[in-house]
């Protein structure tokens, strides 16, 4: 990810209504799957939002992230139990985290090799332990933010079931998120692949200002039907696995 792009996460990610509107995601998916305070992981914790905020309610939790300036962030944030470490080489023990979150990680050029890297957060998990973890959907879907965010792989559900098997984690839910947004930015992504020489930028530049309150109202609404029945369609998947007992 570009440095800019860490920058501004750390300005707006307690504020930014696309954030606030997945803090609202995982905590129902948290309420649905995960409700006892554990010992947690956010792997690729970035800034430290979400462990500032929708991940706060859990007393013992830990963070890492491969970038000095994100952790930067964390600590400027109070938060002190976090490490530089990349998914693919967790500085962690086999077994010891009840719940293991990965929120837009996976999917980057940083991350090599992603059934290795999901290995790797099953690895720390104890039996039984949960993991959540989003990531951008649709190929076809790559942009400008792409660029800045140094994507590699957008996905299908057909993967994510895919790389759960692989890795040892029995799918719990699995939906689609950022529904109402999906029309609005197919159409700005097909207007960016008219112009492949604009320079890169960030959807978070975005705020949408008087439209935010809405946006977010339009997000948590959402929230409540992804982690029930699900969502068919959206700019993200999100995925819950649980792992098996040892034999």
């Amino acid at each position: 990810m570009e440095a800019e792009e860490y920058a501004l996460m750390a300005r707006v990610e307690d504020t930014h209504w696309w954030y606030q509107g997945m803090a609202r995601l995982t905590h129902a998916l948290l309420h649905r799957f995960s409700q006892q305070p554990s010992r947690l992981l956010d792997a690729g914790c970035g800034t430290g939002g979400a462990l500032a905020n929708v991940l706060a309610e859990h007393p013992r939790r830990f963070g890492c992230d491969r970038s000095a300036l994100a952790l930067h962030a964390c600590r400027a944030r109070g938060l002190e139990r976090i490490q530089q470490a990349s998914l693919s080489e967790l500085p962690h023990p086999d077994a010891v985290f009840d719940l293991v979150t990965c929120f837009d990680v996976l999917y980057e050029r940083g991350v090599p090799d992603d059934l290795a890297a999901l290995r790797e957060l099953s690895r720390v998990l104890r039996p039984g332990g949960i993991l959540l973890l989003r990531v951008p959907a649709h190929d076809w879907l790559r942009g400008n933010h792409d660029r800045t965010t140094h994507t590699a792989r957008r996905y299908a559900v057909a993967d994510l079931r895919r790389l759960f098997a692989a890795a040892d984690l029995e799918m719990l839910h699995l939906t689609h998120a950022n529904a109402g947004l999906f029309p609005f930015l197919a159409a700005k992504r097909w207007l960016e692949h008219l112009n492949p020489l604009a320079p890169a930028a960030s959807d978070l530049t975005w705020e949408a200002g008087p439209l935010a309150a809405l946006l977010r109202w339009l997000l948590t609404v959402e929230a409540r039907v992804a982690a029930g029945p699900g969502l068919p369609f959206g700019l993200s998947l999100v995925a819950v696995g649980q792992k098996g007992s040892p034999a």
